[in-house]
């Protein structure tokens, strides 16, 4: 039996979304073909009475709480108050990060992306979960660890959280530089330069491969993530990559790296 499971969207002529089986709360990695529905919208086929909570994406190793989000976003809806254009004080703003860690049952957490790595998380006791944008950037920031610690502030042990790192592009078509492929695979060894390349390209299972271009390699996101997780104490049986390209599946998935247009499709969890 897949881990990885299709299921078809309520409402949504059939419109399926991913799942995962490691996930005990209601979740969901939306395709391209729900574009332009927002998380307002798409949390209903989740869980019609939980409150949205996103943020502005910025590629930062930042997670911010639902009590956060809501503080920030009524600081920044009284500063533009006292703006002189109404129009402008009525729009709603979303605070800057890449990731949100929830703090009550009920509270649903998105993030969107277009090749990035989506990861949701969920705690299997205390029902709480975080969804994250994992990029190069906040990657190599340690994004997924950061979301982590802010879980087990709130009382999450490492043994019951549960990691779903959804579609994203494949490694094995993501062409970089050196210098991006250094500054990510130094988060997980203390090498440096050549030296971390090679090291990590011999490794079992390697994050980086080789490519015909010179001065420039092929990074896997996605393993790169798997590796800091398990290097802070998550079980590999606790972490499933989603068997899905963004970048080779332009019938399901948006890419920026392959069309260069600034569309993306949205994963949510809600929290137990």
């Amino acid at each position: 039996m897949s881990i990885w499971i299709w299921q078809p969207a309520k409402n949504q002529a059939g419109k399926p979304f991913l799942t995962c089986v490691l996930l005990p709360q209601p979740h969901g990695f939306f395709t391209s073909q729900f574009y332009p529905q927002a998380p307002a919208e798409l949390a209903k086929i989740l869980s019609p009475k939980a409150e949205v909570y996103r943020v502005k994406q910025v590629h930062s190793g930042d997670v911010l709480l639902p009590s956060e989000i809501e503080s920030a976003t009524a600081s920044e809806l009284s500063h533009r108050s006292e703006l002189s254009h109404p129009s402008e004080a009525t729009t709603v703003p979303f605070p800057l990060a890449d990731g949100i860690a929830t703090e009550k049952p009920n509270q649903v957490a998105w993030a969107c992306s277009a090749d990035c790595t989506p990861a949701l998380i969920g705690d299997v006791e205390t029902g709480q979960v975080a969804a994250v944008h994992a990029g190069w950037r906040g990657t190599a920031q340690k994004i997924l660890p950061n979301a982590i610690a802010r879980l087990q502030s709130q009382g999450s042990q490492l043994k019951n959280l549960r990691i779903a790192l959804g579609p994203a592009i494949d490694g094995s078509v993501y062409q970089v530089g050196y210098s991006v492929a250094i500054e990510v695979g130094k988060s997980v060894s203390h090498l440096d330069g050549k030296a971390l390349i090679e090291h990590l390209m011999a490794i079992d299972n390697p994050p980086i491969l080789s490519d015909q271009v010179e001065g420039r390699v092929r990074l896997d996101v996605r393993r790169i993530n798997q590796m800091q997780l398990v290097k802070i104490g998550i079980q590999p049986e606790c972490i499933a990559i989603a068997p899905h390209c963004t970048y080779q599946e332009p019938d399901t998935f948006f890419s920026y790296r392959r069309t260069k247009e600034k569309k993306v499709q949205w994963s949510g969890i809600v929290s137990i």
